[in-house]
């Protein structure tokens, strides 16, 4: 039988995993340490460098899933034929996730008509123009813009932006605190497991390499944002928090955020809307450029049947 010595990513593996990462990009927000070491807890998930492909494992009640392998095609090839053995010794059934067109393409060239897909709308992450986020120029953007200027007005003179710091970001987590109370993150238990990404994001701010930024009214800090690069041309936002009782405090640390932050990348990933429909309405009032869809890979009961 196959063993492979899968293990939860640990802060002492980002190297290992940066690496894979940055050599075999993709737009896609999973597709970086913090978001699966950070997430490693919640979803169950573990990593192996198998054929010299890095790959990421998912186990639950139905079963063995794993994320495309990312490595040099060759390895990839190879790395899923020993996935597909491991699978079928263990009684699984095969599958994907976190799959892109562009893994399904190279998929489908390797084993046609072999695999379906079905791609998630909640997993599709929302990307954007940095400099439509910036400026929100044009008419499409119009009200974000209203919603900004009256930010400055309302609190002229008392409102400033700042990167998170060493110096601040003890701050952070203390609104962060503040926002879960807020929030009833305490009886809802996916606000809660993202409550503690937020502050294990805050935490480990220096050894994870975040970027962040916040803005303060009278002193005091009402919102916060933390991201990383994805690739060369994109910066993913992976944690944003205001007081939803402070008008404009989710735009304005939006658009600063961007303004200070992201202008060296041609796009800023927002991540998915997770299904919810006021976070769809959100993402989609802003005006992505494109999405980056993501889907469930299964083998076809009848591999001949067409491709579908």
């Amino acid at each position: 039988m196959i063993e492979i010595n899968f293990k939860r990513p640990q802060l002492e593996d980002k190297e290992l995993i940066s690496h894979y990462f940055n050599h075999h990009t993709s737009r896609s927000c999973e597709r970086t340490f913090v978001n699966v070491y950070l997430w490693a807890k919640h979803y169950k998930v573990e990593f192996a460098v198998v054929e010299d492909a890095l790959v990421f494992k998912s186990e639950s009640k139905s079963g063995l899933s794993f994320a495309y392998p990312a490595g040099e095609p060759g390895q990839v090839r190879k790395a899923l034929e020993v996935l597909m053995e491991y699978s079928r010794e263990r009684g699984s059934a095969f599958s994907l996730y976190n799959v892109t067109p562009d893994n399904f393409a190279q998929l489908e060239e390797w084993y046609p008509g072999r695999f379906k897909i079905e791609y998630s709308e909640s997993d599709a992450d929302y990307v954007y123009e940095s400099e439509k986020l910036a400026t929100l120029s044009g008419k499409k953007l119009h009200g974000k813009r209203n919603h900004i200027n009256k930010f400055k007005s309302t609190y002229e003179g008392r409102w400033s932006y700042e990167p998170i710091t060493q110096d601040n970001v003890e701050e952070c987590f203390q609104m962060a605190l503040k926002w879960r109370n807020q929030n009833g993150c305490e009886d809802d238990p996916d606000k809660n497991s993202e409550m503690c990404v937020t502050l294990n994001s805050l935490r480990l701010f220096e050894e994870l390499e975040l970027t962040g930024g916040l803005l303060r009214v009278d002193g005091s800090i009402i919102a916060f944002t933390i991201g990383e690069p994805v690739c060369s041309d994109t910066f993913v936002v992976h944690i944003e928090k205001a007081f939803a009782d402070i008008q404009g405090a989710y735009p304005m640390i939006n658009q600063q955020f961007v303004e200070h932050e992201c202008m060296d990348y041609k796009y800023v990933n927002r991540e998915e809307d997770t299904g919810s429909e006021g976070l769809r309405k959100a993402k989609l009032s802003y005006r992505p450029v494109f999405m980056v869809e993501k889907g469930f890979v299964t083998e076809k009961e009848d591999k001949g049947e067409e491709a579908e």
